[in-house]
């Protein structure tokens, strides 16, 4: 039988101190009940998050004509004909590294405006943020701003509580699945996947991902908000590699504001801080802290907190941007009474940021403006590698797979050369000889032709050369290969 070991703290039975319990890496949720701030700040995420949900809620709508047999959606990630569509650009299995290009882009877009802006992203166009938004104003709604619901929540079910609760958490559920059913738009043509999904004609992918879609906004946005931006997020840990002590932060400047405490209208503004302590930069928090407390994880920084503490200086006469966007370097120069240093937009990373994005963008704007339009690959039959005829000539199988990038068919001119008496046949047409031979490619296709080289056995050249060329543009596109035979 197994043995049991157990671990016995060394003090245990010797009157020493009791060890320390296991420290919870994961605390329990405690509600948060964000009250309305006014201000510049939350004007401007009302109309951020109205831009951001308008453009996710109705961009899979707008139509762009692409020619016959293709979705005319602006922005489209087809799947089935394995293509991605934005707007002009069309993107192929082989152009695969625009993509890679514009996610780089997008990642060090988001570089450099943490290292000018601090968390300017998650306060403002996270999806996370953009969603909880949306849910808090929907609950504050049905239920009132923050002293009101924490009676509801405080008070016995009743009639009252009842309909407030189910009529958010049912917009919740409406919002939820106007989410999924939204992302499932941009992988389909949006208007023939709306009419299916409702007659039960749409791909069983589409339900599946409409209801991980609403369900996940329903929680993230709904139940888990800011336990998200905590404990799910990788950001904020990644954040503080992108940013230095001269970027500007969503920051407390407690060497104008302490000592604080309260205050009558009698009493004077000499020796003390203007916070007053009211905790309104507490109250207006969707993640619950204090600002006070200097920089912490948990902040977004979407500078509610700022209106907030704005508001209340106007009240008590006070100069407002107690809490303001401000540098690091800027609070510790006022707290050692010098004067704080003007903000510097450039600086080394930020430069090396500037030109690492505008060379990669140069990059993609010249490959986007100089990419092919017909394409030609090139296999080699492995088995058999050669056949040798009866007449003595050497013949070798390939597979020449032509791929036009326009909307309108085409005809390619296909000739072969490199070695001397090659001769080629192509299955299906009638031709025989080293005379080029037009093939046509469908609109938007990939087509594929089988051809037979032959050659004879005693040519010392074993390397072909296939030249595809556009009969009416001239576009061409070359490609070489290895042609075998005995002894090889």
């Amino acid at each position: 039988m197994g043995q049991t070991t157990l671990n016995i703290h060394p003090s245990a039975g010797k009157g020493g101190p009791t060890p320390p319990p296991p420290q919870d890496l994961y605390a329990k949720r405690q509600q948060i009940y964000p009250k309305l701030a006014h201000g510049k700040f939350r004007s401007v995420k009302w109309v951020v998050m109205a831009v951001t949900l308008a453009v996710y809620y109705l961009l899979p709508w707008l139509r762009w004509e692409r020619g016959e047999g293709i979705p005319n959606q602006a922005v489209l990630a087809d799947f089935e004909s394995e293509k991605f569509y934005f707007f002009f650009i069309e993107i192929w299995p082989q152009d695969i590294h625009f993509l890679a290009g514009l996610l780089i882009l997008a990642s060090l877009g988001l570089f450099l405006v943490t290292s000018l802006l601090g968390r300017v992203w998650c306060g403002y166009t996270c999806p996370q943020t953009v969603w909880t938004d949306l849910y808090i104003w929907v609950e504050r709604a049905f239920e009132g701003d923050r002293a009101a619901r924490m009676r509801l929540d405080r008070a016995p079910w009743g009639f009252n509580k009842a309909w407030r609760k189910l009529g958010k958490h049912t917009i919740w559920l409406v919002i939820a699945f106007w989410t999924g059913g939204a992302f499932i738009l941009y992988w389909h043509d949006a208007p023939t996947i709306a009419q299916g999904w409702f007659t039960g004609e749409a791909p069983l992918s589409a339900y599946w991902f409409a209801g991980i879609l609403t369900l996940t906004t329903y929680f993230l946005a709904g139940w888990m908000r800011e336990q998200v931006c905590t404990y799910m997020c990788p950001w904020p840990r990644i954040q503080g590699a992108l940013t230095d002590e001269h970027a500007l932060n969503v920051t407390y400047r407690f060497d104008r504001g302490e000592p604080r405490g309260p205050k009558r209208k009698s009493e004077s503004w000499d020796d003390r801080g203007d916070c007053i302590d009211c905790d309104q930069c507490v109250q207006v928090c969707p993640v619950g802290i204090d600002i006070r407390d200097g920089s912490q994880l948990e902040c977004i920084h979407c500078a509610l907190c700022i209106d907030a503490c704005d508001e209340m200086m106007k009240k008590i006469g006070r100069p407002t941007g107690l809490i303001a966007y401000d540098t690091d370097v800027a609070v510790a120069a006022r707290a050692n009474h010098q004067t704080p240093p003007k903000y510097r937009v450039l600086r080394t990373r930020t430069i090396l940021y500037s030109i690492l994005i505008a060379g990669i963008g140069a990059l993609l704007v010249w490959g986007l403006a100089t990419k092919a339009t017909i394409e030609a690959n090139v296999l080699k039959d492995r088995s058999p590698p050669f056949v040798q005829l009866s007449n003595g000539e050497i013949q070798n199988g390939y597979t020449l797979k032509l791929v036009n990038k326009l909307s309108e068919p085409r005809t390619m001119m296909v000739s072969i050369t490199g070695i001397d008496g090659l001769s080629f046949s192509v299955i299906g047409f009638d031709h025989e000889g080293d005379a080029p031979i037009e093939l046509p490619v469908e609109s938007f296709g990939v087509d594929r032709y089988r051809i037979l080289i032959s050659a004879p056995a005693g040519a010392p050249q074993r390397q072909i050369t296939i030249s595809v060329r556009d009969v009416e543009s001239g576009e061409t596109d070359i490609n070489r290969a290895s042609f075998r035979g005995p002894n090889q």
